[in-house]
């Protein structure tokens, strides 16, 4: 699929010959343009137009963060992928029975994510996560089975969401205690890792996206809306459990991120700093190259390729109405 460059330091970035130069401290670091796929600016850097030409010629995704690592947006090459035929069949689904079919598609498979993860811990005496357990294995599968209604659909994703935050408070020690969710700007240390979780998980699902004929602004469970890829937000919602809390709950149980050492808290707001993101970053990225044996496939795949294997699933529905299941944990992990 290709390789993920993270720039984390103030500079300019520019073309030199066929590679890019990233210009830090009056020192010059060079990054072979060779099977770079996505680049993610972390911090306030200068590029210019003649990068952006040479970038877009590469079909190189490039996601910018702030300073604070907060999302900025995405620089998106002319797509090198079209489908007519596929634009009609996402449109039309959008305006059928089957947005239902495939929102309750995205909820169960959050659900069944959201279930795995917490067996774990129930598994390993964490006992008071039964009850989110239970509530998805009964009630929540009855509520979804019946509902036909996008609105209804998104409140019972609520509600999953919430239970699941509810968990924490026997999953994470004290000092990252999630009292309510806060998004922009978070407020302490937990809300600042599951929002900055959660925005490279959103880029990364652009980026892979962009390497299919799906079109990003067409979504299934999310509205679709202006200035925003819409179809990465669904996708990204179902492997959230996987890839985002998996990474948040191993670092900070294992003591590998502390509240003293990795964030900065002011009155309004709590970030990571840059030591704290970086340690992210390389757990997340880790994470997302972990390798299992997918069980129906039967042969090994990493989390990325089951991202990807989705958009694949989902285009095949929509053109031949061949019937699927978005990737779960049960699958393999």
């Amino acid at each position: 699929m290709g390789s993920t460059k993270y720039i984390t330091s103030m500079g300019e970035l520019s073309r030199k010959d066929n590679s890019l130069c990233f210009r830090k401290n009056q020192k010059n670091v060079y990054l072979p343009i060779e099977n770079i796929k996505e680049i993610y600016c972390m911090n306030e850097i200068s590029i210019n137009t003649k990068l952006l030409d040479y970038i877009s010629s590469k079909n190189i995704v490039i996601h910018f963060f702030n300073y604070y690592g907060f999302y900025s947006g995405t620089f998106y090459p002319r797509e090198q992928y079209n489908s007519g035929r596929l634009l009609v069949k996402e449109v039309e689904a959008y305006s059928s029975e089957k947005r239902i079919i495939i929102a309750k598609k995205i909820v169960s498979a959050i659900a069944v994510n959201i279930d795995e993860v917490l067996y774990h811990y129930y598994k390993h005496k964490n006992k008071e996560v039964k009850k989110t357990i239970d509530w998805i294995r009964n009630d929540f599968k009855i509520q979804l089975l019946e509902l036909d209604d996008i609105q209804q659909i998104m409140l019972l994703e609520g509600e999953l969401w919430q239970r699941f935050y509810w968990t924490f408070q026997f999953v994470l020690p004290t000092d990252f205690m999630l009292n309510k969710r806060v998004r922009r700007p978070p407020d302490n240390p937990i809300n600042a890792l599951i929002s900055f979780g959660n925005s490279l998980l959103y880029t990364k699902c652009i980026s892979i996206i962009y390497q299919t004929h799906l079109n990003q602004t067409i979504s299934y469970l999310h509205e679709p809306s202006d200035g925003r890829f819409s179809l990465s937000l669904d996708l990204s919602e179902m492997f959230k459990p996987i890839i985002v809390f998996r990474t948040i709950f191993d670092l900070v149980n294992n003591k590998k991120l502390r509240v003293k050492d990795h964030f900065e808290k002011k009155v309004n707001y709590c970030i990571l700093n840059e030591e704290g993101r970086q340690i992210f970053i390389k757990a997340f990225e880790e994470r997302l190259d972990k390798t299992f044996l997918h069980k129906k496939l039967n042969r090994k795949m990493t989390y990325k390729t089951a991202i990807k294997m989705d958009c694949y699933k989902l285009i095949k529905y929509l053109l031949e109405g061949k019937d699927f299941e978005f990737y779960s944990l049960k699958e393999g992990q």
